[in-house]
This record gives C-alpha cells, structure tokens and sequence, in this order.
C-alpha cells in the first residue's frame, strides 16, 4: 500500500495552487443523470478520484453508458435507455454517498433496490431521512438482507419536514420529487453549496427546483427529463485545505479560483486568528506568520456554519498555535479518531465527549501514522509538514477518495513531500 512521507520544514509554503472539481458536488451529480430518459448528460470539471470511479460503476451497473475521459476530466451518461433498478453491492457497499441513486431510480422505474452503504467509519450517518421522505412521497419501503427495497408506481408530492438538515437526504428527495407528481416541499434542507450546484443541473435537465440553498426547497414534478451539460463547482474542502496549509505554515499562497462565499466560516476564524486573508482577481491568498497566531473556538454545523469536513485540518491548524484552542464536533459523533494518530506527533489533546481541547504550541514531533478517514488523511499530512524529520502516512486509500495529486501540489509549494510504494499492507 502506498505511503505519504512528509519531511517536516521551516519553509512556508508559497506560490499558487489549483482546485479540483468538488467530490461532494458530482457524485450527486452523477446520480441525477439516471433520470435522464432523453439525451447524454456530459459533466465537466470532473476530479479523478477513487469516489469518482466507484459512482461511475454504480450508475454503470444500472445498465446505464458511462465514458469517463480523464484527460479532459468529463463525464459522458447516456441514460436514454430501459435501465436497471439494483444498485451493484460491491460498488454501492465502498462507498456512503451512493445512497443518492436510490430517489434517482425509484423516481424513474417505480421500483429500485439498493444494499447498504459503506464507507468511512466516522459515525453511524444513519438513513432514515431518505426514507422517511420518500415514504410520505408514497414510496412503499422494506429493508432485508441488507437491501432496501421501495416500490412506488408513480411518486406523489408531498411537504417533507426534515429533523436534522441532511446533505444527502436533501438531495435524494430533489432528485426523486424531479419526477413525482404534484409538488414537493422540503423544510429544514440542507443549504450546502453542492445542494445549490445539484439543483442547478437538475434545471438545466428540465426539472423544477426552487430555493437551493434555503431552508425551503420547492419541487414541481415534471413528467421527464432529458440530459444536459454542466461544470462541477470547485472544491470547497480542497480548497480550505490548502488555506489551512498555508495558515500553519507561515505560508503565503494564492488557491485560485476560490469562492469567497462558500468558504466563509472557515475564512472567518482563519482571521480571527490572525491569518491575512486576501479576496483577489485570482481566488483567495493566505498569508500568515505562526508566531502571531491566536487560539479560536470552533463548533461545526451544517452549512451555513463551519464544516465538519474541515474539522479535522483545522485541529491540525490548532496544534501549532501557541495556546489552549477547542473544537466541538455536533455532526458527526466518531470523528476525533485523527487526534489518537496525532498523539505520536506530540499533539496535546483531551476529548471529551463531542468537544476536543487542543492545547497548541507544543513542538511537533515525525512519526508513523495511519489515516481514519478522509479528511483525517490530510489533517496528519499537514501536521508532518511542520513537524521535526519525517511522518510517514500511510492507509492513503482514505486520502484518494477526496484528494487529487495532493502530494505533488504540496511539492509545488515547496513541500518536502513524496509517494512511494508501501512495504506493509496493514499501515
């Protein structure tokens, strides 16, 4: 299995650094082109990522034509055809997200069956959204031998209120209320600026969707779609990876491309602890000198708060700042597993219940790590960055689910960082 090797610097990072297309925007993205009963769908702005591969081999498996350049970082779906409506386990099992073709092929065929989705072990993220609102949209639902099965010869419109604003639920609902009869209403759905791109191309595709991005989603059903063609919006995460890079680096680097409005909450504790952050023509440049940096408070939230995607670098960020800092976790509740690894770089932490205490400052130590989960992946790569001689990462499987040549933008950047083959399976 491969491994990261960071050798820790005294060097900030600097220059400029690409984004990617963003992984949470387009495997809903490919899951809305199963409703496409006209036309190709071409998706642009693709980023090549394991996630990627699996989504495809999901909707593939629905006997639906998927052609994936990736010199042009495309996607091409013909759906225009008689599909399938069982979800292929040993794809939809890696991976939590492909849950979202369940709406997608009900909608469609009046029928689907989709096993239980794997993934990262970072809580239970159970479903009972998804179904809760397509039942009152008249789906008739049955789970067995880890299946879910829901039949439902023409979805109704229903008003859907939501207890807990969740992304992938609120998409799941759009996607399936696209093809239902009579309107749909979602209350407390998710505002994420990936719910916002999802409606988008569903309008683009013929759909109805009105609200993306408020608490009230509205969804006139229309009889069909057809396909269309739309560019991924940017990484946000990605991108507030790197701002946190340069942040605890000292650094001074440009992500180009970024959009002010989608990383605010990060932005703003950035500068309210210290960090320059600078609006240009470009994107959005971090500059910032450690030893000026103050302690913060976090407490993630669905967006409009601050990510619980970005938890994980940020306690990073923490650890190198002079000073007791805390970070509350209320949407995930198994997602301090990082800060254990951590431990062996000297990073001073107590986690009590849903809060982590980070007491920074503390010079930080190489050492061999393995990562959790995905964002977990970064955060440790991050830390080597300014830890004394080398941090071997390894378990990166985590890291490529979300991340594209991370290693050799950091290297850009002037990372002392490199990807070799690993000798052990289990690191």
């Amino acid at each position: 299995m491969d491994q990261i090797i960071v050798t820790g610097s005294k060097n900030p990072l600097q220059g400029k650094v690409a984004i990617e297309g963003a992984k949470n925007a387009v495997l809903p993205l490919l899951a809305a082109t199963i409703l496409a009963s006209e036309g190709t769908s071409t998706l642009t702005n693709v980023p090549i990522l394991s996630d990627v591969f699996t989504m495809n081999n999901v909707v593939r498996g629905l006997d639906i034509d998927v052609t994936f350049d990736e010199e042009e970082k495309q996607v091409i779906i013909d759906a225009s055809g008689q599909i399938g409506s069982q979800a292929p386990y040993k794809y939809v099992n890696q991976m939590r997200a492909s849950i979202v073709v369940l709406g997608p092929i009900l909608a469609r065929n009046g029928y689907a069956k989709v096993s239980m989705p794997g993934g990262c072990t970072i809580g239970s993220r159970p479903i009972d959204l998804h179904l809760q609102g397509l039942e009152a949209m008249g789906a008739r639902i049955t789970q067995r031998s880890g299946y879910i099965e829901a039949h439902a010869e023409k979805l109704k419109g229903a008003h859907i209120f939501m207890d807990f604003p969740s992304v992938g639920a609120t998409q799941n609902l759009m996607m399936a209320a696209c093809l239902a009869e009579g309107k749909t209403v979602i209350e407390n759905a998710a505002r994420e600026p990936e719910i916002v791109d999802l409606a988008i191309f569903l309008n683009k595709m013929g759909a109805k969707v009105r609200g993306a991005g408020t608490e009230t989603i509205t969804i006139q059903g229309v009889e069909h779609l057809k396909g269309a063609v739309h560019q991924v919006v940017q990484d946000r995460i990605e991108a507030g990876t790197f701002m946190v890079a340069a942040a605890m680096t000292g650094g001074d680097v440009l992500i180009q491309d970024a959009i002010w409005e989608h990383n605010r909450p990060l932005l703003s504790k950035l500068q309210e602890m210290g960090v320059e952050v600078l609006e240009e023509d470009e994107g959005i440049r971090i500059r910032s000198t450690v030893t000026d940096l103050k302690p913060v408070s976090v407490t993630t939230l669905p967006h409009p708060g601050f990510p619980t995607d970005m938890q994980a670098q940020f306690t990073a960020l923490m650890s190198v700042v002079k000073g007791q800092s805390t970070m509350v976790e209320t949407v995930f509740e198994n997602r301090f597993q990082h800060l254990e690894e951590m431990r062996r770089m000297n990073v001073h932490s107590e986690i009590l219940r849903d809060t982590a205490i980070i007491h920074g400052g503390q010079a930080l130590e190489g050492a061999q790590v393995m990562s959790t989960d995905l964002r977990a992946s970064a955060a440790l790569i991050l830390a080597g960055l300014v830890a004394e001689g080398q941090t071997i990462v390894g378990k990166l499987s985590h890291l490529d689910r979300g991340y594209y040549k991370f290693h050799e933008k950091l290297a850009q950047l002037g990372a002392r960082i490199e990807r070799i083959k690993g000798e052990d399976s289990d690191v």
